[in-house]
C-alpha cells in the first residue's frame, strides 16, 4: 500500500522559497509606496503655491494663513495644513517684510511618510524654487521634486 501526502521536508521546502520571496518582495513595495505618496507632498505645495498668486493678485500680500477663509480677517488661503490623506504637513513661512514666503511639507508625525529617509522635506518659494533635503539635509532636489 502506497502511502499519499506531503513530507515534512517538502512542506519546509515551500515555506522557504515563500519566506525568500516575501523578504524581497515587502521591501520593494515598501519602497515603491513611499516613491508614489511624495506626490502628494508635491501636489499639495503646488496647490498653495497657486493660492498664493491668486492671494497675492488680491490682496497685495503673500499669506501664512493656511487654514483661513479668503473672505477671513486677515484673509488666508483657505486650504487645510495636512495633505488629503495625511502623509505630509504643510506650513508657511514669510519671508521678512512679507515680501515673499517658502511653503514646506514635511512627513506627519506617526504617518507613512515618517520612514522616508531620502525625501525628508519638500518646500517651494514665491519665486518657484523648489528644493527638497534628505535626512542628513542634503539637497536631493532632482531626486525628488521629479
Amino acid at each position: 500500500m502506497k502511502q499519499r501526502g506531503v513530507t515534512l521536508i517538502e512542506l519546509m521546502t515551500v515555506m522557504v522559497v515563500l519566506g525568500i520571496l516575501a523578504a524581497i518582495a515587502v521591501p520593494s513595495y515598501r519602497a515603491y509606496l513611499l516613491r508614489a505618496q511624495r506626490t502628494e507632498a508635491t501636489t499639495a505645495l503646488l496647490r498653495v503655491q497657486a493660492a498664493q498668486e491668486k492671494h497675492f493678485l488680491q490682496n497685495n500680500a503673500f499669506t501664512e494663513q493656511l487654514v483661513a477663509a479668503p473672505s477671513a480677517a486677515p484673509p488666508g488661503l483657505g486650504l487645510t495644513v495636512a495633505t488629503p490623506s495625511g502623509f505630509y504637513t504643510i506650513t508657511v513661512a514669510l519671508e521678512l517684510g512679507g515680501s515673499g514666503y517658502t511653503a514646506t511639507a514635511t512627513p506627519t508625525p506617526g504617518g507613512g511618510q515618517r520612514d522616508d529617509a531620502l525625501c525628508r522635506s519638500f518646500s517651494i518659494n514665491h519665486n518657484g524654487m523648489r528644493n527638497a533635503v534628505d535626512a542628513a539635509t542634503v539637497d536631493v532636489t532632482s531626486e525628488c521634486w521629479r
